[in-house]
């Protein structure tokens, strides 16, 4: 889990493998072979799935190629004093950079294509740049190119709304500077009002936000919901001392241990 998910300084940079670059019409970014192979092979997946193959479930067949994937804190290099770099590493994931590229494979075919759709999925107006970065789960809904419809509120009569000031810390402070802060309201459901009736309005293929009560933040770690045959699960990249990869946990258990979800539906 990312304590403060996205909104921390990002100061890992790529490391090692030997290099391959796709064109610079998208941005240029180095790739290292075992990640382009990957990112090859995954879209071919994508692009052979059945038609009739709904978003949630071609969802569920990308991410499911993570499994196993050693966790990676804190992936992404910018800040306001560091220049962005566009970040493609599948050798190690962070839960956002995990869903970043999940959601923009969902959309490709081939690699160029799915270069040009994670810049879009994880930057507004296509901008490889620190402010223009999606810092936070609810950029997914808010900001374009919006990449799902929030519907917590649809799926529990016991949602609850609050307005969080994102980015300011509770000291007055901000948790990245040179990033502004921004008024936004948030609906969650809290974990004790996520019943059967809630599980069972979800789908699979659903991006899981664990809200946070913390001021200036949204969730604090996300990942994807699941049905499987043996239940409803998780599927998130854990920084936990027992997971330290990208595994399927148990639904209802997580749930638990968090103040609440935030559910956004794959459009």
């Amino acid at each position: 889990m990312r304590t403060l998910a996205r909104v921390l300084l990002v100061l890992l940079a790529l490391v090692g493998g030997t290099a391959s670059m796709v064109p610079a019409a998208v941005g240029a970014p180095y790739i290292d072979d075992a990640t382009a192979a990957k990112i090859d092979a995954l879209a071919a997946l994508g692009a052979g799935a059945p038609a009739a193959q709904s978003k949630g479930e071609l969802i569920e067949l990308l991410s499911r190629q993570f499994l196993g994937t050693p966790y990676g804190a804190n992936m992404l290099v910018g800040s306001s004093t560091e220049p962005e770099q566009l970040v493609i590493d599948f050798r190690r994931v962070d839960c956002f950079t995990y869903l970043d590229y999940v959601e923009a494979l969902s959309r490709s075919t081939d690699r160029e294509q799915f270069v040009t759709n994670l810049i879009d999925t994880r930057y507004t107006g296509g901008r490889v740049e620190f402010l223009q970065r999606k810092h936070f789960f609810s950029d997914w809904v808010n900001t374009p190119r919006v990449a799902a419809t929030d519907v917590t509120g649809a799926l529990s009569t016991g949602a609850v709304t609050v307005a969080k000031q994102l980015n300011a810390k509770g000291d007055g402070g901000t948790y990245l500077p040179g990033l502004p802060v921004v008024d936004r309201a948030i609906t969650f459901i809290p974990s004790a009002r996520v019943d059967s009736g809630v599980i069972s309005g979800l789908r699979t293929g659903d991006y899981i936000g664990a809200y946070t009560d913390q001021p200036g933040l949204d969730v604090t770690h996300v990942g994807i919901f699941v049905q499987t045959p043996s239940g409803p699960v998780f599927r998130n990249a854990s920084s936990l001392a027992a997971n330290n990869k990208v595994v399927d946990s148990p639904f209802a258990e997580y749930v638990q241990s968090v103040p609440g979800i935030v559910v956004y539906r794959a459009q």
